[in-house]
């Protein structure tokens, strides 16, 4: 039994019912099924519009997948959740909610909350924390955004998807106490909290059951035990079985309009092996969503215009969160922020601070309509009388790219007979159309090739290499040279479509500044992907190979000759993105060996890390200054300027434990076997289970340096709350993270020796105090118990700690909880 609508959804019930009852079965099949890639169909006969999805969780893409229609990008959800603020995490939402008013889209598919159990999962930079309750809470506060502004959120991805390998097919077996505790926690709080109006299920299986068809989880805890009242939609093409999947509890499967639902879900109802009460079940959900966006005649949306939050500068609050998320590791002899006099020189060094890394790869992809990188936010920054210098360094990336810098395009499609169908510029070297979506409205059966078309400037001299990303039959032409020629074997992998993984077909030397003309003709260009088809490949490129020995001796040169060095290293999309996890922790390329070269040569040397998950830094005690930056969206170059120069404080602190070495991380296993990953650490993971080894990491949980200093003075506790009030030792303004650990002090070890149960910001003037109350999580002192399959208190002695990090305890006081009467 479903718990009753909550009271605003209630008031949309008489609409709903008299909408579905003029649907006859093969409609409402048909609305489950989706009607394209993006959205559900509209029902006009019920006064139904279209309801459109769209990909987030950094920007709003839209119904493309193309830089063509650009979107705010902020921040990776790594750096949201270093902010440790859910009410910046609420703004984000808002400014999201905007841009998904102004692109038409009701419901964004996020934000997603697995936890970082091990550092190799390939989707790291795409979830909050390896903590539970402060993925909630950042969780919580993303979801009220949005949905305060009018825009439905998908909390994903339902339940344990914490790597990519074998990501459709794996069975992770995980023991019930842990699946309580700690992955299904953050989806309980921010349902019985938020209240979110989508929850969207994983390609995984949990203990033996797909998640589509995991009725247990789906019905049993997410509907009957937290009363989610909302719409349980797929993850793209995971929904493989009609019967099980509607049984299941899954509402929408995704995309349409072919899928286990639509006419395959009509005919099981026909012939006896699905109720049209379940087919009815998951319809008044849909109509429900519909309704609350204000999809549907007769039902008030639950956010008018008239209410809708006022609207915001997005690039500001990118910039914003950007700085308050960056974490200052290291910083010997408060070498930050720089404060240049004139006549100072600054050396900026990296592939990374001219080329921005501002975000990860996949689904995740969004394209800005500008990115300010380093070099371009400490330029704009930095007065006339200081000079700035670049150099490169070390390229961490020996793989062709998109084509975009120097590059002008056109797409231009065509029949059989060479008629021009349509033409379509383009912001980058890439196409990716559905069938139903192509330029011009042209027809999918009529289209027989897709040439793009254009010209290139390099800013180089050299071989510069050219090749092709997706599969097919290629002609490849730069400068009147034919550089490729051929056709893909059979049996290409046709996810390709979707990885556009880069091949290279061959080089041409060309000359700085002389513009030629590029042609890449596809004269196959249809894919298919099950019941998918459309367009997708595109042009690559890659700058001229430079002698790796004397880019290092380069940026030595120039580190030796200023004042300060700052190096700017970074992960590619090759090593963080979407379907395939980590093999190792290092930088690609020879950053490492960059980095130690450079601060050998000047000891004032900074190093920004841009990453979405932990590298092993081996030269981070030979540093002054290690920054990291996550990836920081379209401002980051911004943000950085501001942060360095101390304009602004960098506010983050870690919301997961980076190991020293790969080999001291706890939990390092992504792979299955046979199929199968089982969890077996148990609720083992982050700094939990550090606190049970013996080499610590290189930096805590939690931790994070700021541009002054805190004196923790008085920590009062109560059974539900802690009062805190520290003072501002610094000669600045600065803000103060306190974290809340509960340790119990009467266990036999089966029970993590601390735990999260609280947090807050503080800020305070130099010299002035501060005091904040903050609340203790409902599970502060609580287990899974198993055998009656209920939360329990336990009661006894614990030790409350006001920390800096997880590891750093500036006041402690005991509680003890009492036993229940």
């Amino acid at each position: 039994m479903e718990h009753p609508a909550p009271k605003t959804t209630a008031t949309r019930v008489p609409a709903v019912d008299a909408a579905l009852e003029r649907l006859d079965l093969d409609t409402k099949t048909r609305l489950l099924a989706g009607q394209d890639l993006w959205s559900l169909p509209a029902l006009p006969e019920i006064g139904l519009d279209s309801l459109v999805m769209s990909d987030g969780p950094v920007g709003v893409r839209g119904g493309t997948w193309s830089a063509d229609d650009p979107a705010l990008v902020l921040p990776s959800p790594t750096a949201l959740a270093a902010t440790w603020d859910p009410e910046l995490a609420r703004r984000a939402g808002r400014v999201l909610a905007q841009e998904a008013h102004r692109k038409g889209v009701h419901l964004l598919l996020a934000p997603t909350v697995n936890l970082h159990r091990s550092p190799l999962a390939g989707r790291h930079f795409e979830s909050y924390s390896e903590d539970p309750l402060l993925t909630a809470r950042i969780g919580t506060g993303y979801v009220t955004g949005l949905q305060e502004s009018g825009v439905g959120a998908t909390v994903k991805h339902f339940v344990a998807n914490d790597a990519e390998t074998e990501r459709f097919t794996v069975d992770n077996r995980v023991d019930d106490k842990t699946l309580r505790e700690l992955y299904l926690a953050p989806f309980e709080e921010i349902i019985r909290v938020a209240r979110p109006w989508a929850v969207m299920s994983a390609y995984n299986a949990v203990n033996g059951s797909t998640m589509t068809e995991h009725r247990e989880l789906q019905v049993g805890v997410l509907r009957e035990e937290w009363g989610f009242y909302g719409v349980v939609v797929s993850d793209w093409l995971a929904a493989r079985d009609t019967v099980r999947a509607i049984e299941g509890g899954l509402d929408v499967a995704m995309p349409g309009p072919l899928t286990v639902f639509g006419p395959a879900l009509a005919a099981a109802v026909r012939d006896g092996r699905v109720s049209e009460a379940a087919v009815d079940t998951a319809v008044r959900h849909v109509l429900l969503l519909a309704a609350r966006l204000g999809l549907l005649t007769g039902a008030a949306p639950d956010v008018p215009m008239d209410r809708r939050p006022a609207p915001v500068d997005g690039p500001s609050v990118a910039r914003e969160i950007a700085a308050r998320s960056f974490v200052l590791l290291r910083n010997e002899e408060n070498l930050l922020p720089l404060t240049p006099p004139a006549g100072h020189v600054l050396a900026l060094i990296g592939r990374a601070a001219r080329d921005a890394r501002f975000r990860g790869g996949g689904s995740a992809t969004v394209h800005p309509a500008h990115v300010v990188s380093p070099l371009e936010g400490l330029r704009a920054a930095l007065p006339d009388d200081v000079a700035l210098t670049y150099a490169m360094g070390a390229d961490p990336d020996d793989e062709l790219d998109v084509a975009v810098e120097g590059f002008t395009l056109s797409a231009v499609l065509r029949d059989a007979h060479g008629a021009v169908l349509a033409e379509q510029p383009l912001a980058l070297g890439r196409v990716r159309w559905m069938d139903s979506a192509l330029p011009g409205d042209t027809d999918y059966d009529t289209l027989a090739t897709v040439e793009l078309i254009g010209t290139f400037t390099p800013r180089d001299s050299g071989p510069h290499h050219f090749g092709t990303s997706g599969t097919g039959d290629f002609l490849l032409t730069v400068d009147g040279t034919v550089v490729y020629d051929g056709r893909d074997p059979d049996g290409a992998d046709p996810m390709e479509m979707l990885t556009g993984r880069p091949l290279a077909r061959g080089t041409v030397t060309l000359e700085a500044g002389r513009t030629v003309e590029v042609s890449l003709l596809h004269r196959a260009p249809k894919v298919s992907y099950g019941h998918l088809r459309g367009v997708a490949f595109g042009l690559t490129h890659r700058d001229p190979d430079r002698d790796g020995d004397r880019l290092i001796e380069e940026a030595v040169a120039a580190a030796r000759a200023a004042d300060t060095a700052i190096v700017v290293v970074a992960t590619t999309e090759r090593v963080e993105s979407e379907g395939f996890d980590r093999a190792n922790l290092r930088l690609p390329g020879r950053q490492d060996e960059l980095v130690a070269r450079v601060a050998a040569a000047n000891p004032r040397t900074v190093v920004v890390v841009n990453a979405g998950a932990p590298v092993e830094m081996p030269w981070r005690g030979d540093v002054a200054a290690v920054l990291l930056a996550w990836f920081p969206g379209q401002e980051g170059g911004a943000a950085l300027a501001d942060v360095l120069l101390g304009r602004e404080e960098p506010g983050g602190r870690l919301p997961t434990t980076w190991p020293a070495r790969l080999e001291d991380a706890p939990v390092t296993r992504v792979t299955p076997a046979n199929g199968v990953l089982p969890y077996e650490e148990g609720v083992f993971i982050g700094y939990p289970a550090w606190r049970r080894l013996t080499v610590p990491p290189a930096y805590p949980f939690g931790h994070g340096l700021g541009y002054t200093t805190w004196e923790y003075l008085t920590l009062d506790i109560a059974p539900d709350h802690v009062r805190v009030r520290l003072r501002n030792t610094g000669a600045r303004p600065g803000s103060e993270t306190v974290q809340i650990y509960a340790e119990p002090l009467d266990t036999d070890g089966s029970r993590p020796a601390r735990r999260l149960v609280g947090f807050a910001t503080v800020t305070a003037p130099p010299g002035g105090t501060a005091e904040t109350v903050i609340p203790l999580a409902a599970r502060a002192f609580q287990t899974w118990d198993p055998a009656r399959g209920a939360w329990t208190t336990v009661p006894g002695r614990y030790r409350l700690h006001a920390s800096r990090t997880s590891t750093h305890d500036a006041l402690s006081a005991p509680l003890t909880i009492p036993a229940a009467p």
